[in-house]
């Protein structure tokens, strides 16, 4: 499904997203700049985190909690890694196992270490105001 929104609809794209998606696994793809951690904080907000969600980019990942305090989403940034291995020596495995969500930004740096059932993001900068939304459900 293929969608053009601006900023202010962002949270009804990221419900949307969340209902229409059978994988709690999603990659998302786009350029720099194109939105993908913004959209990411829209769906930990849609999912009742206690956290504000940030780009991970330094660290790899970020654990987001819901009201209990338990891990409701990882989201990572690999942007930076130079091999699978870095994704493998941060524990990516035990994260796939997990149950929370697993939002990934640059995923095309570990592509082997994918999951079958996972859904894909593509994201789109129209302009400044104005996104492209790209998905499909796993």
């Amino acid at each position: 499904m293929k969608i053009t929104f601006t900023i202010d609809e962002l949270q009804r794209i990221a419900k949307k997203i969340l209902s229409d998606t059978d994988s709690k696994t999603i990659c998302f793809y786009g350029e720099m700049g194109a939105g993908k951690t913004t959209l990411i904080k829209a769906l930990v907000k849609e999912l009742k985190g206690s956290d504000i969600a940030s780009s991970p980019t330094f660290g790899l990942v970020n654990e987001y909690h819901d009201k209990q305090g338990n891990p409701l989403a990882y989201h990572f940034d690999f942007y930076r890694i130079q091999s699978e291995t870095e994704a493998l020596d941060i524990g990516l495995e035990d994260y796939l196992n997990s149950e929370a969500w697993l939002f990934m930004e640059w995923p095309e740096k570990i592509s082997s270490l994918l999951p079958e059932n996972t859904a894909s993001i593509q994201l789109q900068l129209i302009d400044e105001k104005t996104r492209s939304v790209e998905y499909s459900g796993s």
